[in-house]
């Protein structure tokens, strides 16, 4: 009989977590996870997958407006916030009992509460008030969204948490952020015909990205009539007769009916008791781990968003597997962040995969650049000014694709078969080599041939 009550506990029910305790339990080991709010986690509860729903009820506005240069006579339609939100509530909750389903079916033991750990080895359960014993501890629990708690009148903003759950739809909202968060989220907001701006404290949106896909965003995003804001941040907030007023450290006030917060997401370590096992974190409060996802005390292990290595729930999950089968499967797995194909939901869709054109400078020098922009060609009889964009950069020498950046409609389904190419390696060549496939927009891609020389 084993001296612990469990083989491994997982504290935490989002993508990694349950990922995790499942593919232990395939290996035989007796498991038990805690969430404190819904199973499914960040991603599936009140991130990826409503916002992914909100982007494309947003989307319908424009297409209305798009059939009619094909031929169609649009009648006046109307758009009913609540309906959106109480279709969107029936989805998540079959998505929660799904991964509750699945979590039992594999015979891990749910437990509908907090979890703290109290020592090495053990764990608090405060919803049941008894704490449990396991040989391996594993802590999922994500991230949380920041604010600024010492802004004046921060008690007024918004998160995306609360964002899915608005009683009626702003007339108008500022966001501010210019991550993939912010920039999603003012393209629902618009697409859904709310007077929206955007507030970013840098000198452009989307930090990190490629400097082609940053400014085509800015400018698609202005021409559909988001007012962008940069080098700017609120100095103070103020309600008064249910209107926000925004003063920015210019002393410009912005009015709106939300002030959206999308800034970040911090590692949710807080009161997780990690100090109690001995567990390092970062100086930022995430927990520190190895290649194997292992904290500084052996038998803990982190995976997601609360390690802060790449904020994604693929890579959540990914790690959640490779450390089940590594601690109960025999095997030696460690993942791979590198070559990490990601979509940003933004209006237009954004995808990208391999390093940015700076990025590639810095590690080789020189590279090929093969980039072209266009009309898509749907909107050659919609009449829409909307352009894509298409960027392959190439290491001279092997010629080997580094990185692709693309801008425009399914531009993440694209990068995901893309991943699949630059993981195996793949060459110029290779690409120029493939036959097109005509007519569409991911053709472009195989029939760059000029380099880029603005």
């Amino acid at each position: 009989m084993s001296e612990y009550d469990y083989d491994l506990f997982v504290i935490g029910g989002g993508s990694g977590g349950v990922r995790a305790a499942r593919i232990a339990a395939g290996y035989g080991a007796k498991v038990g996870i805690a969430e404190e709010y819904r199973y499914g986690g960040t991603c599936v509860i009140r991130g990826c997958v409503p916002k992914k729903l909100f982007v494309y009820a947003s989307h319908f506005a424009e297409a209305f407006e798009d059939a009619i240069g094909f031929g169609w006579t649009t009648k006046q339609v109307e758009f009913d916030w609540p309906t959106l939100i109480a279709n969107k509530d029936v989805e998540i909750d079959r998505l929660n009992k799904v991964y509750m389903k699945n979590l039992e079916a594999a015979g891990v033991e749910l437990h509908h509460c907090r979890a703290e750990l109290r020592d090495a080895h053990s764990v608090r359960l405060l919803g049941e008030e008894r704490h449990v014993t396991a040989k391996y501890i594993l802590i999922a629990t994500g991230g949380v969204p920041n604010i600024d708690p010492a802004l004046p009148g921060v008690e007024h903003v918004i998160t995306s948490n609360e964002a899915f759950h608005l009683e009626k739809l702003p007339e108008r909202i500022v966001v501010a952020g210019g991550g993939y968060i912010a920039v999603e989220f003012a393209g629902i907001f618009n697409g859904l015909g709310v007077e929206t701006t955007l507030l970013y404290r840098g000198e452009k949106i989307l930090r990190g990205f490629d400097e082609d896909v940053r400014d085509h965003l800015t400018a698609e995003m202005k021409k559909k009539g988001v007012d962008i804001i940069c080098g700017e941040v609120f100095s103070k907030i103020e309600k008064k007769d249910d209107v926000l007023y925004g003063t920015l450290t210019n002393g410009e006030v912005l009015e709106a009916d939300q002030i959206m917060f999308a800034i970040g997401r911090a590692p949710y370590t807080d009161g997780l008791g990690l100090e109690h096992a001995g567990v390092e974190l970062k100086a930022n409060g995430a927990i520190k781990v190895d290649e194997y996802s292992k904290t500084s005390v052996d038998h803990i292990y982190a995976v997601g968003d609360v390690t802060d290595r790449v904020a994604l729930t693929p890579v959540a999950i990914r790690e959640g597997h490779a450390f089940a089968d590594t601690v109960f499967g025999g095997k030696d797995i460690k993942v791979d962040h590198s070559l990490i194909p990601t979509a940003v939901f933004s209006q237009p869709e954004i995808g990208t995969v391999g390093q940015t054109e700076a990025q590639a400078r810095e590690q080789y020098g020189e590279v090929d650049i093969y980039k072209s922009t266009f009309r898509p060609m749907k909107h050659t009889l919609s009449g829409r000014e909307e352009r894509m964009l298409m960027k392959l950069i190439v290491e001279p020498k092997s010629d080997k694709v580094v990185g692709c950046q693309i801008m425009g409609p399914d531009a993440g389904e694209m990068t995901q078969l893309l991943g699949i190419s630059l993981k195996m390696g793949a060459t110029k060549a290779d690409f120029d080599a493939t036959m097109a496939v005509h007519p569409t927009a991911s053709e472009e891609l195989v029939t760059m041939r000029t380099k880029w020389s603005g």
